[in-house]
């Protein structure tokens, strides 16, 4: 499926914000919530990924070179914070089965360069679209340009997360979940540019 276009209605406007050491502080109490918690960790979980997000180390993880890593604070049209989402472009896009007698077990190899995502909605603003709304404007952010499959790995049972990301555009190709219990939606493609395409 190809990536949304910009033209397609995405719910509440979204606007991102690079993520800085002052926008971790104002949203880390979004992690006192249990089902966060849960999904997460605790508030120590947005710093740490400030920290990734600071190092620009380029790393093997699960058969994939991290080239870069992005984390952006989603702003409504009143500038107040609503969401986060972060991830780490690799240099392909391949499915990870653990490890085995030899190093990581892996398959669907494509060579394509891709994002892995990972968000977070203000639980005060849940249900009101803003996990779709910041995953769209991920999908058309420039600095995402160079990115032609996005994935997001989301827990089987979360349905509510589930739900929202197919609402983005993405689709699942493998139903059954990993060896993590993890499913993993993708998103592929360019929006057309404006006038071209339809």
């Amino acid at each position: 499926m190809s990536r949304p276009s910009q033209t397609r209605p995405a719910g509440p406007g979204m606007r991102l914000q690079p993520l800085t050491e002052a926008g971790a502080y104002q949203i880390e109490h979004w992690f006192d919530h249990p089902e966060v918690q849960k999904r997460l960790g605790g508030r120590s979980w947005i710093h740490s990924q400030l920290r990734l997000i600071n190092e620009h180390t380029r790393t093997v993880f699960r058969g994939a070179l991290v080239l870069r890593s992005h984390g952006w604070i989603g702003l409504d049209q009143g500038g107040k914070p609503v969401a986060f989402i972060c991830g780490d472009v690799y240099d392909r896009w391949v499915r990870y089965h653990g490890e085995g007698p030899e190093g990581a077990v892996l398959s669907d190899a494509d060579p394509r360069r891709a994002l892995g995502l990972a968000y977070l909605v203000d639980p005060d603003r849940w249900r009101h679209g803003y996990g779709r709304a910041v995953l769209q404007a991920v999908l058309t952010h420039p600095g995402t340009d160079d990115v032609q499959t996005f994935f997001c790995g989301i827990d089987a049972d979360n349905q509510a997360s589930r739900d929202c990301v197919v609402s983005a555009g993405f689709t699942l190709p493998d139903p059954e979940p990993d060896h993590e219990d993890m499913l993993y939606y993708r998103c592929t493609g360019r929006p057309p540019s404006p006038g071209r395409g339809r």
